[in-house]
């Protein structure tokens, strides 16, 4: 066949799913549009209607009506172009998250953060890789991956061990805890956790795919060249950029650009790396210069952000294709209620624990403890990576979901009767600086 040809069928083929495409897009906006309005008259935020209608539109609910209307609109042909576009509003929705981040906001509370960061991450981690020493007769095709019983007991643990960053801000921001010191600890203790899960979820998928411990080496080593170039080449680079002093250098056009510009490269590279392209996202927002694009146009980062919010029904959609609840059976039950249990023990007891022993009081302790449980949308990442790794099989993957579910709608709540309406939580001293 002449090249030409070739070429013909490409465009075709190409030609043949932008309808497809296009429809499965307006079913996904409209279902998570009226399933977050639901959401926050419930008094959830948004995002979980989001992550539910997601769910709805996959075997579990829709695929389960005469006709199979899941198939019907999410055709096998058009779920990779689906996966591209939730994979751009990941990276989108977290270069916002990183952009509100500041590491100085918490001064003096550098132990504080550490204590709990790792005493919520270490207790989780433990109980979930002890639980999958329980369970992993009970998962298929293990042995059809490389240390796949070994890779299995460290993916439990890293998964338990997840607060969701990118949800617990909106549950934070919705509720106007990030004027608040434990607000704001518990976004620190959030940023630093995914950070470190992250590298653990680095050693599993090394673990899983060769076990080659030069292959982390090597990733260690491009990680840490990536964070030394944002911190001392990009950020200064991108303040001299956007001063002021020259007219074009203040448009906002030109910074829309040079943002989106910076964000995509960034998580191309950590993608390039072998880690999520989230991380490389998250870190151009943090190293974004605020305070000089505050002064020119500071509506950039907000469509940027807003963009997101339109792709990310794409990703909940994307993920519930992949679960199914008819498949649990007896194993599959026992396995709900068994992660569900590991994972608020082991996020509440190590946070508020060592909340206290910090100097934290009886209810700032239970926030936090509250607070590091979400696991949302980071979860789901996770999840869908081990799924990916072959580590997780379809009934373990639907049970995680269930309990990523459960710990994050579980935060409105609890966190209502800590702080009822009307009763103010500590605010932040003056020395703290909010961005």
């Amino acid at each position: 066949m002449a090249p030409d040809q070739y070429q013909y069928l490409a465009a075709g083929a190409a030609d043949a799913v932008v309808g497809p495409v296009l429809c499965g897009l307006a079913v996904v906006i409209l279902a998570a549009f009226v399933c977050g309005r639901v959401a926050e008259r419930l008094g959830q935020p948004a995002v979980m209607g989001e992550i539910v209608a997601g769910l709805a539109l996959g075997p579990t609910v829709l695929g389960l009506l005469p006709g199979n209307p899941t198939e019907a609109l999410f055709p096998a042909g058009i779920r990779p172009y689906l996966s591209v576009l939730a994979q751009v509003g990941l990276a989108l929705f977290m270069f916002g998250v990183g952009s509100r981040v500041d590491p100085s906001h918490l001064r003096g509370a550098g132990r504080q953060v550490a204590a709990i960061s790792l005493s919520s991450m270490v207790l989780p981690f433990g109980l979930g890789a002890g639980l999958g020493v329980a369970i992993h007769p009970w998962i298929d095709g293990l042995h059809a991956v490389p240390h796949g019983r070994l890779g299995f007991i460290l993916f439990m643990g890293t998964a338990m061990s997840i607060t969701a960053f990118p949800v617990l801000a909106r549950i934070i921001t919705d509720r106007g805890l990030h004027k608040h010191r434990t607000g704001a600890m518990a976004l620190a203790c959030a940023a630093l956790q995914d950070i470190l899960a992250w590298c653990v979820l680095a050693v599993v998928i090394v673990v899983v795919s060769s076990g080659d411990p030069w292959v982390l080496a090597r990733m260690l080593l491009w990680s840490a060249a990536f964070v030394v170039g944002l911190g001392w080449v990009v950020r200064p680079g991108l303040r001299r950029l956007f001063d002021g002093t020259r007219d074009w250098s203040s448009s906002p056009a030109f910074i829309h650009a040079v943002l989106l510009t910076g964000l995509l490269l960034s998580a191309w590279a950590t993608n390039a790396i072998g880690l999520h392209a989230v991380f490389g996202a998250f870190a151009f927002g943090m190293v974004m210069p605020r305070e000089e694009i505050d002064a020119v146009a500071p509506q950039v980062p907000e469509r940027i952000e807003q963009t997101s919010l339109l792709l990310l029904p794409v990703f909940f959609t994307v993920t519930g294709l992949s679960v199914n609840f008819s498949g649990l059976g007896s194993h599959g039950v026992i396995m709900v209620a068994a992660v569900i249990v590991v994972a608020c023990v082991g996020k509440f007891a190590g946070a508020a624990g060592a909340a206290l022993l910090t100097g934290a009081n009886r209810r700032d302790a239970a926030v936090l403890g509250v607070l590091m449980n979400t696991r949302g949308l980071t979860e789901l990442i996770i999840l869908n990576v081990g799924l990916q790794l072959g580590v997780l099989d379809a009934r373990s993957f639907t049970a995680m979901v269930i309990m990523a579910l459960v710990t994050t709608l579980m935060a409105g709540p609890l966190l209502q009767r800590l702080y009822p309406a009307g009763v103010e939580a500590p605010a932040l001293q003056p020395t703290v600086r909010v961005r």
